[in-house]
């Protein structure tokens, strides 16, 4: 199923994730969701504080993904894995990098070249990251998922060091366009980037719910 969410409040959403991913069964059918959040900081697992280094009035609310801090705000495309990666007989690893792909797939879509990293999850163009992702695997289920920044503020990404990674630089979709007349759509680049997941998830129906 392809859940259009919109714009919600993050700690609503996290908790929404949390109470799918405890009530679903081996019958229950995978999901993705596509959201946008108002601004607010993520501290995944690995996160220390002193990679936060100027929060200013943007919320910073620690989670239970893998990875370390990251940020979220209106014009950047976030999608949710709801999956039971142990019916898929899929890896942790083979999900990281089948989703790094079909974010580099829609990249190249604009004519635009970009590159996973198996040593930094995420999606990069020349140097610069644009697609992050971090994960919660328990009992064989997955939730989180990506974040992929088409068309947004990067000024809070000064106050953090991204992913954990001092001077790491960070960039959006609508700044690397070839023709910059090119006119974006959230809801149009997320269904497209769904789409180029569920080709490399492998799943032979679709469901928009």
């Amino acid at each position: 199923n392809i859940k259009k969410v919109g714009l919600v409040d993050y700690p609503h959403c996290f908790a929404q994730m949390q109470d799918f991913t405890e009530q679903r069964d081996e019958h229950t059918v995978d999901e993705l969701w596509l959201v946008e959040h108002p601004p607010i900081y993520t501290q995944g697992l690995a996160g220390k504080a002193e990679h936060i280094i100027n929060a200013g009035n943007i919320p910073v609310l620690q989670v239970n993904r893998g990875g370390q801090v990251t940020y979220h705000g209106p014009g950047q495309a976030v999608i949710y894995f709801l999956l039971d990666i142990e019916r898929h007989k899929l890896g942790v690893r083979e999900l990281v990098t089948r989703i790094e792909n079909a974010m580099i797939e829609l990249l190249a879509d604009y004519g635009i070249h970009a590159n996973g990293d198996r040593d930094a999850p995420g999606v990069y163009v020349d140097g610069a990251k644009i697609g992050s992702i971090g994960l919660r695997v328990t009992k064989g289920r997955t939730y989180h998922g990506l974040s992929f920044n088409v068309d947004m503020d990067l000024s809070p990404y000064q106050g953090i060091n991204p992913c954990g990674y001092a001077g790491m630089q960070v960039t959006q979709l609508v700044d690397l366009l070839v023709d910059p007349a090119v006119a974006l759509n959230m809801n149009e680049i997320q269904q497209i980037l769904a789409s180029k997941l569920v080709a490399e998830l492998e799943y032979d129906t679709v469901n928009n719910i």
